[in-house]
């Protein structure tokens, strides 16, 4: 993951981060302009740490941090707090006409997640908003230091396709992922051709994941956008990896198993960089300096989440991470979590 509070490079006062991180879980390293800033950040004996995204998705990646945060002990203390950045359930991000309007009501959540929790990081678990992020006010100052999934999931695709080099790789994401380009155009800067890399977008799935990641519905669509993509792509020779590049995807995981399994297909690994995202908190060096980490989970809402939402997530998280799944069970609704209104044109009815 290389993370630059979010990204590229930024000029002026603005404290970059610069998280790079391999497939060993190499410690990752900060910018030569504050190298004693991730220092200073493993070192401390408790962290607040804010995961946000439209959506439920990003739920995964707290049920992996309060894990690995809890068994590595290398804090005496972290406070993980959810941030459902979702503005309305009438449409969110995708339901604004541009790109700035997304942008402006990031930033106000942004903004409001550094007012309200006083974290230590913001990590972007939501592919759509870590590319919004990256151009945001919040992202042009010294504030919050963030850290963004496309990264992660660039990196996670490149590696694999770095080992093989006779690999190809199927990528599955919403349309916006898709359409802006961002994992390509990283990969390209990795080296990676663009032949070697099919972009698969996936419509409504994540609604349908949240409404029963192993329902029959969620199957069937799955097994229609696996079937459309290996049409697109034709005979599959070598190696070929699957990456997950919506947050939502993982949860589905044993029906794009099967998906694949029933066409004779051979997946050689699956990515998800859900499950990678945290890994520069753990670096050896920093590991059993406490006993055990006292993990604490708290998931914050603006809008309602609906009990088919909490259900289906909650069940997934169950077996994961049953402190996540207890704190999606009892989110805090926060009317005045964040200022939108006034940043859009259209009217949610």
């Amino acid at each position: 993951m290389s993370v630059s509070t979010l990204g590229r490079p930024l000029l002026g006062p603005l404290f970059r981060v610069c998280l790079v991180l391999a497939l060993s879980a190499a410690l990752p390293l900060f910018a030569d302009e504050s190298p004693e800033r991730l220092a200073g950040l493993l070192e401390q004996e408790r962290m607040t740490v804010v995961i946000t995204d439209s959506g439920l998705g990003g739920l995964s990646v707290v049920a992996d941090a309060a894990e690995k945060l809890r068994r590595h002990g290398g804090f005496r203390e972290v406070d993980l707090v959810f941030v459902n950045a979702l503005f309305t359930n009438r449409g969110g991000y995708n339901g604004l006409p541009d790109r700035d309007e997304k942008r402006a009501v990031l930033n106000s959540a942004l903004q409001a997640m550094e007012d309200r929790f006083d974290p230590d990081l913001i990590l972007v678990a939501c592919n759509t908003l870590s590319v919004l992020a990256d151009d945001t006010p919040f992202a042009r100052v010294e504030s919050t230091p963030l850290a963004g999934i496309v990264e992660t999931g660039a990196q996670q695709i490149a590696a694999f396709l770095a080992d093989h080099p006779d690999a190809t790789n199927v990528m599955f994401a919403t349309r916006t992922t898709v359409e802006e380009g961002d994992h390509v155009a990283q990969l390209e800067r990795l080296g990676i051709a663009q032949s070697r890399v099919a972009a698969q977008a996936c419509p409504q799935l994540t609604q349908y994941i949240e409404q029963g990641f192993d329902a029959m519905d969620t199957e069937l669509l799955i097994d229609a956008y696996v079937d459309e993509a290996l049409s697109t792509m034709g005979p599959v020779d070598g190696p070929l990896s699957v990456s997950f590049n919506c947050t939502h995807f993982g949860y589905s995981l044993e029906a794009w198993k099967r998906a694949f399994e029933d066409r004779g297909v051979d997946v050689a690994a699956w990515l998800d960089p859900n499950r990678q995202m945290v890994d520069f908190l753990l670096p050896q060096s920093s590991k059993a300096r406490y006993p055990e980490t006292a993990v604490t989970v708290k998931v914050v809402s603006m809008v309602d989440i609906p009990a088919a939402s909490i259900d289906s997530i909650g069940r997934w998280l169950h077996g994961v991470s049953p402190a996540t799944e207890a704190a999606l069970r009892d989110y805090d609704r926060v009317d005045d979590l964040f200022e939108w209104r006034s940043l859009v044109s259209r009217t949610f009815d």
